[in-house]
């Protein structure tokens, strides 16, 4: 069987699995890191959004092949690590604005609006109203305003 290292959460990890298996499987049946979520399968509820050095992406979509050794995953456990916190800063901003109702969609959630603060962060400018139309997470519970101020809160947290 195939050997797959890469970095998840600051830690290199090796796997022994085929080369098409999708990385949320790896990560929640092989590795036991349960925050992204399963909810479609398919890339597009979002559930499972993690980031992959730095970019958020679709576990669910993506071949535990694709990656590289030196590539990083990053998941909602290994989020607060990023900045040397207990919490990082929009996961407080969720808190504070009480975003959350089933709770299921925020690991996600979370994790799709650090990456696009830090995008919006890249391109030299705050997150705005576009780049808050541009997260496309599902939220069945329909939070939709709350995760709005919490991620411009959050943004200016870190």
């Amino acid at each position: 069987m195939p050997h797959h290292t890469f970095v998840l959460n600051g830690k290199a990890v090796t796997v022994d699995i085929e080369s098409d298996v999708r990385l949320l499987w790896v990560l929640r049946d092989v590795l036991g890191v349960t925050g992204p979520k399963y909810g479609c399968g398919v890339g597009v509820c979002r559930a499972c959004t993690s980031h992959v050095n730095g970019r958020a992406v679709t576990p669910c979509t993506v071949p535990v092949g694709d990656l590289a050794a030196a590539d990083e995953v990053t998941t909602i456990e290994g989020l607060p690590a990023t900045v040397g916190r207990e919490l990082h800063p929009m996961q407080e901003a969720w808190l504070d604005h009480d975003v959350a109702q089933c709770g299921y969609c925020q690991p996600g959630q979370i994790m799709a609006a650090v990456a696009k603060v830090r995008q919006a962060r890249e391109a030299g400018r705050d997150i705005g109203e576009a780049d808050l139309d541009e997260i496309r997470n599902i939220c069945r519970c329909g939070t939709y305003n709350r995760i709005r101020e919490a991620i411009v809160a959050g943004a200016q947290r870190f």
